[in-house]
């Protein structure tokens, strides 16, 4: 089957799946079968058996799946096994936590770039100052990077969209509450964290016989 006919809903169960095994990989063991890692995700063993087949024969029945090599397997598909340069466009609230979240670095995604309207912000532990966002443009053209962050304002947001794609970014996350329309093949992930918020109490205000 090809990656074109994978759901959305298989591919974003993938993460979790790394997440659970890289856990498992700490605690020291070697194999795992589905129905463990049914009891651990929350999801059922036909469903993860499913999932992975997508993308090939990683387990042996009446063995399960060896854990260090289906982590490996799994990096590849998501694309954990490479490193990723990334610049940050908003240095507000939301562009600040993001920066500050260490293991971005540690899974191999580094920001080399920060730009905001304020150019005042100091940003520590950085060997960098905050570039005014008139310069993006230029710094695209002189750096190869891979993922364009938005934490802007939404009036800006389209704006600073259409120079990252214009820039050649590979892809664009998205944490602004405006549908971005992107073009040269860019790719797009937005994290609307209302709509978020909203599913959330969706769920804490319906009948409990239809949350899951």
């Amino acid at each position: 089957m090809s990656k074109q006919n994978i759901s959305l809903s298989v591919i974003k169960r993938l993460p979790k799946y790394y997440r659970y095994l890289e856990s498992i990989n700490d605690k020291g063991i070697i194999r795992v079968s589905s129905k463990e890692l049914a009891e651990i995700t929350g999801l059922t063993a036909s469903q993860i058996r499913q999932d992975l087949n997508h993308f090939g024969c990683f387990g042996q029945q009446g063995y399960g799946y060896n854990v260090k090599d289906l982590i490996e397997e799994l990096s590849k598909i998501i694309g954990v096994n490479k490193r990723y340069s990334m610049v940050l466009i908003g240095f507000g609230n939301i562009g600040h936590a993001l920066y500050q979240y260490k293991s971005f670095s540690e899974l191999g995604y580094e920001i080399k770039a920060v730009f905001d309207k304020n150019t005042d912000i100091e940003i520590e532990d950085a060997d960098f100052e905050v570039r005014s966002i008139d310069t993006l443009k230029d710094y695209l053209e002189e750096n190869k990077i891979d993922i364009g962050i938005i934490a802007t304002p939404k009036n800006a947001a389209q704006e600073i969209c259409d120079v990252l794609c214009d820039g050649k970014v590979k892809g664009i996350w998205n944490f602004t509450p405006v549908d971005l329309k992107v073009k040269n093949g860019t790719v797009l992930e937005s994290v609307h964290l209302d709509e978020s918020l909203f599913t959330l109490t969706y769920f804490m205000n319906s009948p409990k016989d239809f949350v899951f």
